[in-house]
């Protein structure tokens, strides 16, 4: 290597460095070179007994192609705390290389407000979403084997649940026939299908499994398929969990990395918020919670995704309990839902602007609803004008909500301080009254009737005959009683990405409903909702490449 390839500056700290003021030894923690390390869970299970610290849940207004910048407050936000000599820890999910290859690039922050190292996280990193797709397609291929092989369990050819499963976008494979060439060479022949990794229900289970003893009783009670006569055929009767444990017993323990200005986050799990859960490991922020005073982790999408998954599924199943939430928006994605061109979002229009505060007003309350206070990060963009930005503050004010002006891109912690003086206020003076949005006794109907109609705005629910059907089998098998997941657009309220604002007035199109038995809910797919992505005209792949040192330019 030439001198020009060198660095310059002394960069982030080494990883065993944060490690360490965590209270974790060079024993305590499986290095992945200099930047990033697992921790094992027993290692973590020393801070059991440690009281837990407060947590921060962000979000974010409907995502809009002008940006909105969650992963970006949600990184500055802890370097914020940080500059405010709080003891804070971020807790983040794995990037997918469907959308890094694809339209939305990488998902470590930006700017001045990143976690560190960027382009292994964004690739590689430890392995985790390679560990789950090997297990995904392992089960699938002994499933398959198990029917050409005399099928003893009578599997339903035409009613297999389980496809298989890859991490680049590739619409091609959303619907295929396998096993052309008769049993002596392919097997039986059926349609199938792919689904991009992080929608497989071992990434939701990998993301919510609290031990490994947890992580193999959900493996085993994933429905792959029907029997003949109708009956569900779990996992553990193909009897290869154990293999599956085994291509997963590191994926499960947490990676740590840190922010540029050295503060600790685990990056771990990486569920869409769109398609499934949505939100980092249930283990990555426990053991937050033990180590640091507090927390902030990032859900999905916008309030009316993730975050409604996070307190109607991983609450619910873990017993967390959030102690403020920061939605984050941008003038310009709020002028977008007000009716802009995203070309022209840059533009000076009040009146846009104001048009689409009725996006913001759903998504505020749509976490009051759980009885949560909510604090508003308003990200400024470059260009963003006084007057706007001040109407949005003033907005705020007009709902009963803190807010406050984030420039954590261009600034880093020190652009986040007045936000994090807004979350430490808020959580000090409103509690909150945390509550579930609905019971997971009532039937399925219902419980997808109360997202529908008071998260998304919703005025009827429409199930077509394939969602009948399927939310009755489930109900008969005993599955009725699962919170349900909704697979829906992330780019808009309703279930038409088109429509921006706060649609009133629409009906919401349950399409299909998926089983995922292992991870605890159940999946109504909404509308045109498709669980593998598709590569944009010019995907972000294309602008990817190493330059004459081995650096990976073009990745954002």
């Amino acid at each position: 290597m030439t001198s020009d390839c060198k660095g310059e500056g002394t960069g982030p700290r080494p990883i065993l460095e944060i490690a360490e003021s965590l209270g974790l030894g060079m024993d305590d923690v499986l290095l992945y070179g200099r930047d990033a390390a697992k921790v094992p869970l027993a290692s973590l299970s020393r801070f059991d007994g440690r009281p837990d610290g407060r947590l921060i849940v962000t979000t974010a207004i409907t995502a809009t192609p002008a940006g909105e910048g969650k992963t970006v407050t949600t990184i500055g936000l802890v370097q914020g705390l940080g500059k405010l000599g709080v003891n804070a820890m971020g807790t983040l999910r794995e990037p997918s290389l469907g959308p890094t290859f694809g339209i939305k690039g990488g998902a470590t922050g930006g700017g001045r407000s990143q976690v560190h190292p960027m382009v292994d996280i964004n690739l590689h990193f430890t392995g985790d979403i390679h560990a789950v797709g090997a297990a995904h397609n392992l089960l699938s291929a002994v499933l398959e084997s198990h029917i050409a092989k005399g099928n003893e369990l009578d599997v339903d050819p035409t009613r297999i649940l389980l496809g298989k499963a890859m991490d680049i976008g590739s619409r091609e494979l959303r619907h295929i026939v396998m096993g052309l060439g008769g049993k002596s060479r392919g097997g039986v022949p059926h349609e199938s299908s792919f689904i991009i990794t992080p929608a497989s229900e071992i990434s939701a289970i990998l993301a919510l499994s609290g031990s490994l003893d947890d992580l193999r009783e959900r493996l085993e009670r994933i429905t792959v398929a029907y029997d003949n006569q109708g009956r569900p055929v779990l996992a553990r009767q193909l009897g290869c969990v154990g293999a599956m444990m085994a291509l997963l017993k590191d994926a499960i323990s947490p990676n740590l990395v840190q922010t540029l200005e050295g503060q600790p986050v685990f990056v771990h799990g990486f569920p869409f918020a769109n398609i499934a859960h949505g939100t980092n490991s249930v283990l990555a922020t426990r053991y937050a919670l033990k180590l640091a005073d507090y927390v902030v982790t990032e859900t999905g999408f916008a309030a009316d995704l993730g975050a409604e998954k996070f307190f109607n599924i991983v609450c619910r199943q873990t017993g967390l309990v959030p102690d403020c939430v920061v939605i984050v928006a941008s003038v310009r994605a709020l002028k977008m839902h007000g009716g802009k061109k995203v070309e022209d979002c840059h533009l000076f229009d009040p009146e846009a602007l104001r048009e689409g505060f009725s996006n913001l007003e759903r998504h505020v309350a749509n976490i009051r609803l759980f009885g949560l206070p909510a604090v508003v990060a308003v990200n400024r963009f470059p260009g963003d004008v006084d007057e706007e930005l001040q109407m949005v503050l003033d907005h705020c004010a007009e709902l009963g909500v803190e807010s406050a002006i984030s420039t954590v891109f261009e600034d880093g912690g020190a652009g986040g301080e007045a936000l994090a003086r807004k979350v430490l206020k808020t959580i000090e003076e409103d509690g909150g009254d945390f509550r579930m949005l609905y019971d997971t006794s009532l039937p399925i109907r219902d419980k997808v009737e109360a997202v529908a109609k008071n998260i998304y705005g919703a005025n009827q629910v429409i199930f077509l005959s394939a969602a009948e059907r399927a939310i009755d089998a489930v109900e008969s098998h005993g599955y009725g009683h699962l919170p349900v997941c909704m697979a829906k657009t992330q780019a808009s309220l309703s279930d038409d990405p088109r429509r921006r604002g706060a649609p009133t007035g629409w009906k919401l199109t349950v399409r299909e409903l998926l089983i995922s038995s292992g991870a605890g809910f159940v999946v109504p797919v909404c509308g045109q909702m498709n669980l593998m992505p598709g590569l944009p005209k010019r995907p972000s792949a294309l602008d990817i490449d190493i330059d004459d040192c081995g650096n990976v330019t073009g990745l954002r």
